[in-house]
């Protein structure tokens, strides 16, 4: 599991709606230490004796040590083994301390997770060019963050260097990969309040032709399994 910003009582609805369990679960790893993607962590991993992988700089944030729960550094630029999977951290920049995103190698697939993250950097565009299936986030449009009903603080940061792509950027990172190999691209993180479904599909459709590959991901609901093949 990448995050867990729900209580266990949450998580485990939501596993149950995807045919699963908590107690099938092999490790969480943690992408950075904000609340919506860390409050319900270590009460799941202690619960059900998952072990965390996360940076150093993540844990400190949280005035924790190793000694408090299952916790596993990791080296923000070293791949690592999870189970049957090659876990790549990549570094991004985002408003937290030592924020990761995470590409996923199995022996034939590879997928990537990329969320949070504000602005995009030759490495990250290097490291997510070559996905079998990709979740990546299309937070805002800047015409409605400007006009919405964020104070100015949060307008900055969510909109700057450090906070979420906009629709343009993930344009951008879409026009990048390699479309041919991609079998499933899923747009997440779509604000409520500053997005619409409508200018989210009109930016990836003008550089990604095959829809049929798409899924956009509801906040409420996510989405259901998807395979590759």
């Amino acid at each position: 599991m990448v995050d867990c910003g729900f209580s266990i009582r949450d998580t485990t609805q939501r596993l149950v709606k995807l045919g699963k369990k908590p107690e099938e679960l092999s490790a969480i790893l943690v992408t950075h230490e904000h609340s919506d993607h860390w409050k319900g962590v270590v009460p799941l991993a202690n619960k059900f004796n998952l072990p965390i992988y996360l940076t150093a700089g993540c844990l400190k944030s949280r005035n924790l040590s190793v000694t408090d729960s299952n916790f596993q550094i990791i080296d923000s630029h070293s791949a690592f083994q999870v189970g049957d999977l090659r876990v790549t951290p990549v570094p991004v920049p985002h408003d937290a301390r030592e924020p990761v995103q995470y590409l996923f190698n199995s022996d034939v697939h590879q997928l990537g997770v990329l969320t949070d993250i504000g602005s995009l950097t030759p490495h990250v565009e290097a490291q997510y060019g070559q996905c079998d299936g990709l979740l990546v986030e299309a937070n805002h449009d800047l015409d409605m963050l400007a006009a919405g009903p964020y104070p100015e603080f949060l307008k900055d940061r969510v909109g700057g260097q450090w906070g979420h792509l906009n629709n343009h950027q993930t344009a951008h990172l879409l026009s990048k990969v390699e479309q041919q190999r991609l079998q499933h691209l899923v747009i997440g993180h779509i604000s409520d309040k500053n997005n619409t479904l409508e200018k989210v599909r009109s930016a990836v459709e003008a550089v990604f032709a095959e829809q049929e590959k798409v899924f956009y991901a509801c906040q409420k609901d996510g989405f259901d399994w998807l395979h590759l093949v």
